[in-house]
């Protein structure tokens, strides 16, 4: 495997992963799926890395998706094996105990959209296009897009998108929710490090709770949710951190949450 196939860099708790294949628009190729996921583990018990950014390389491609010279090759067998290592990267990554950002630096098809739909948090720069085009193709989105695109845009939006194949543009994705923010190419990894340091601020506990609990809770009816919820604070009450919060308030100083 290329070693230089995905771009490591770590500054002030941030992690930036950068997708290192701009000759063929960042796409998706065995080799990159096991770089990914080999960062996203040994991430996982880093307790001085608290948000990961995940963007492409160049200024063409955020990710083209499955990289379908590869993909041309592959019996039906490792197409099978493609499709259920990146479900189970995604998974991997909207799980993951630490906040992830998507900094969708451009062109964001099939499983590039599928890969910034797993992540918490989606900017995009103003040039970025995004969509779920594998219908045009005559297969369906495989990495989880049947299943996150609807709930994060809802299911009458998400029918019309998969259904077209269509890609929609920056405006139109902040607009359907699909986003969080847009911003100009040149500022893109200036604001997701800007939302990366207001998270930094905050107790590395609660985030993973709250995470916790929103996700596991959504999947459940209002009653069940609200139980994980109480679950989830009951284990940042016994914390350093949170005596940590109160004190820094009462001192009136910025508290020093150390993840304890």
């Amino acid at each position: 495997m290329n070693e230089d196939i995905l771009l490591v860099k770590e500054k002030d708790g941030v992690m930036v992963l950068t997708l290192n294949r701009p000759e063929v628009m960042n796409s998706l190729n065995f080799p990159m799926l096991h770089a990914l996921r080999d960062q996203v583990e040994a991430m996982r018990f880093k307790t001085d890395i608290r948000v990961i950014i995940i963007t492409g390389a160049g200024d063409k491609a955020f990710c083209a998706g499955a990289d379908l010279k590869e993909r041309a090759t592959l019996s039906p067998d490792q197409v099978k094996e493609y499709i259920f290592t990146i479900r189970n990267l995604l998974t991997a990554i909207e799980f993951f105990n630490k906040p992830v950002i998507a900094a969708v630096n451009g062109i964001a098809l099939g499983g590039g959209t599928e890969l910034a739909l797993a992540s918490d948090i989606r900017i995009a720069s103003k040039n970025a296009s995004m969509g779920l085009t594998e219908t045009r193709l005559a297969i369906i989105p495989g990495g989880g897009g049947t299943q996150r695109l609807p709930r994060l845009v809802g299911k009458g939006k998400a029918k019309e998108l998969i259904f077209t194949g269509r890609r929609v543009d920056a405006a139109e994705a902040l607009d359907i929710g699909l986003v969080n923010k847009i911003c100009e190419p040149v500022e893109l990894l200036s604001e997701c490090r800007q939302m990366a340091a207001m998270i930094c601020e905050t107790g590395p506990l609660a985030i993973e709770q709250a995470k916790y609990a929103i996700n596991y809770g959504l999947e459940t009816d209002l009653h069940t949710g609200l139980a994980i919820e109480s679950n989830a604070y009951w284990v940042t009450i016994p914390t350093e951190d949170r005596m940590e919060g109160l004190a820094a308030f009462r001192e009136k100083r910025k508290p020093v949450y150390k993840g304890r």
